[in-house]
C-alpha cells in the first residue's frame, strides 16, 4: 500500500477532469445504491457541478501518472447562513481501486483544506442497507468513515428507494475545529493562500 500511496498525487480538480470523474461516478449510479441518483448526469451537467463546487469548496482528485483513480469534494451541508461552518463530504473511487488507502489520502487532504477554511463540522450522508447480502450496497462506507474518525450522528429508515428496494440513510460527523462564541469567517476555497 505504501508504494502505491507514494505514487499518488492529490490535486485540485478542474472542469477538464469531468469526463474521467464521470466515468468513475457512472458505475455507482448504474450498479449501486451508494448514490440515490437514478440517471447518469450528462458530461455538461457534471462539468457544471465541478465548477459550482469550486466556487467555494475543495474538489480533489487522486491521480497516479495520468490516471485519475478517485475524487472527493465538500459541499454546503445546508444553505442557511447559520450552517456556514459545516460541510458535507462525498467520495468516489474507481471500482477496482478500493481498500488501498486512497480514500484515506483524499479525506486527509480534504480535511486539511477545510480546517484552513475555518470549517468546524464535517458531515457524511451515507446510504445504509439492513441486508448483509444486498447486491447493490455494502456497509463499507460507514466503517471507512468510522476509521477516519467520524461518529454516527443520526439514522433515517427507508429514506431512499432504488432498484426496487428501500435503503436507510446514516449521518456521520467529524469535528474539525471548536465552536466559539465569535467564529472566524469561513474563507472560500479559491481565496485560501
Amino acid at each position: 500500500m505504501n508504494n502505491v500511496n507514494n505514487q499518488i498525487k492529490i490535486r485540485t480538480a478542474t472542469p477538464d477532469d469531468a469526463e474521467a470523474l464521470l466515468n468513475i461516478y457512472e458505475y455507482y449510479v448504474k450498479n449501486t445504491a451508494i448514490t440515490f441518483e437514478y440517471e447518469v448526469p450528462s458530461l455538461q451537467e457534471f462539468r457544471a457541478r465541478i465548477e459550482n463546487t469550486l466556487k467555494k469548496y475543495p474538489y480533489l482528485v487522486a491521480q497516479k501518472d495520468d490516471t485519475i483513480l478517485g475524487y472527493c469534494y465538500a459541499s454546503a451541508f445546508h444553505p442557511r447562513a447559520a450552517y456556514g461552518w459545516d460541510a458535507e463530504a462525498s467520495i468516489y473511487l474507481r471500482n477496482d481501486f478500493h481498500h488501498q488507502g486512497l480514500g484515506k489520502l483524499l479525506y486527509q487532504r480534504l480535511e486539511e483544506i477545510l480546517k484552513q477554511m475555518n470549517i468546524i463540522n464535517l458531515y457524511a450522508c451515507i446510504a445504509y442497507t439492513q441486508h448483509d447480502d444486498d447486491p447493490y450496497l455494502t456497509n463499507n462506507s460507514p466503517h471507512f468513515h468510522e476509521h477516519m474518525g467520524f461518529i454516527k450522528a443520526g439514522h433515517f429508515h427507508n429514506s431512499g428507494y432504488k432498484f426496487n428496494r428501500w435503503y436507510d440513510m446514516t449521518f456521520m460527523e467529524k469535528k474539525l475545529g471548536q465552536p466559539e462564541s465569535k467564529m472566524k469567517a469561513v474563507i472560500p476555497f479559491p481565496e485560501l493562500p
